[in-house]
């Protein structure tokens, strides 16, 4: 039931947008991360320790992961779509509702900018400790806020359009299969002794998954900075010039666009577990960062989730039409 379908995904993108994600629900993602958890517990003692009998433990998680994330959801909702389809539908607006995290990523971040509107840094460094994987105890004021600022810019991507842009091709049960991969690659996607075989394929599926709505992002965020009044045309400009300044292929697009449509300088070098990295900047340092451009950054965020979403039902009426 294609209409059904689109109104589980309108319906769970506004309690995404209004509720965010209560902890006191049980959430989908984190049964997602206790399953990827046990399977690897069980093929770690299953097969070798070797470097070919991790990549192959690595290969079978992912199958697993991939075959029951997508079979559980369709085998179910379409039985409820079958026999009780207003069941059907509250499942799947549930489902689409804790794939989306475009309010949670907002108000993570905000804490950050709130910590620093009331001058505690040590406060704000805990909060930007919470959302991104660099060492923060060190970071002055500009350092919190350019961390937070590239989060909210690079999960535009992955935490808030490509779930759409699945659920838009495929409803529920394809958004599952991505959050899926994108969630093994968060736990698995490591290039450390424990995980540079065992993640590899989650890493590079994750890769994959991300390719095109990555790059659809950065100019849905190019669009939204023309519409809400910031840089547009920096913001292009340095999309096409900085766009590959990541060591992911996908990672620097919407940071680019972030970059560009602020006026700032972002990325750069940072310390990762105590390590120095060298990374290359993305954008002009045409001003100096505020703790202001936080809120600015999860404007440029709203505002592409909501182009996405009018996208996915033009996607959805076309083929409900044809």
């Amino acid at each position: 039931m294609p209409y059904l379908t689109s109104a589980a995904l309108v319906l769970g993108f506004i309690l995404d947008m209004l509720l965010g994600d209560p902890r006191s629900l049980p959430h989908l993602i984190r049964g997602i991360g206790g399953l990827i958890q046990y399977l690897e517990r069980q093929l770690r003692r299953a097969l070798p320790q070797t470097s070919r009998g991790e990549l192959w433990a690595g290969g079978i998680l992912v199958l697993l992961v991939v075959l029951i994330c997508g079979s559980l959801p369709a085998l179910l909702l379409g039985s409820l779509y079958r026999h009780w389809p207003w069941a059907g539908f509250l499942l799947e607006s549930l489902i689409c509702w804790q794939l989306l995290a475009t309010r949670s990523l907002k108000q993570e971040s905000m804490k950050v900018y709130d910590a620093l509107a009331a001058k505690d840094l040590a406060g704000a460094r805990y909060a930007v400790s919470m959302i991104v994987g660099r060492d923060t105890a060190s970071l002055d004021e500009a350092g919190v806020t350019r961390a937070a600022v590239e989060t909210v810019a690079e999960n535009t991507a992955d935490g808030s359009l490509a779930p759409l842009f699945y659920i838009m091709l495929g409803g529920a049960s394809l958004g599952c299969v991505y959050k899926a991969i994108n969630t093994m690659d968060s736990m698995l996607g490591y290039k450390n002794q424990r995980y540079l075989y065992f993640g590899r394929l989650a890493a590079k599926l994750d890769d994959l998954a991300n390719f095109i709505p990555a790059r659809l992002a950065a100019f849905l965020m190019i669009l939204s900075a023309f519409l809400l009044g910031f840089d547009g045309k920096n913001a292009w400009r340095i999309f096409w010039r900085d766009r590959k300044n990541h060591a992911s292929p996908n990672s620097a697009h919407t940071e680019a666009v972030c970059a560009g449509a602020l006026r700032l300088q972002l990325a750069g070098n940072a310390y990762y577990f105590g390590q120095l990295y060298e990374k290359p900047s993305i954008g002009d340092d045409l001003r100096a960062i505020e703790p202001a451009d936080i809120a600015r950054a999860n404007r440029l965020l709203y505002g592409t989730a909501w182009l996405m979403l009018g996208l996915a039902l033009l996607v959805r009426v076309l083929f409900i039409l044809l």
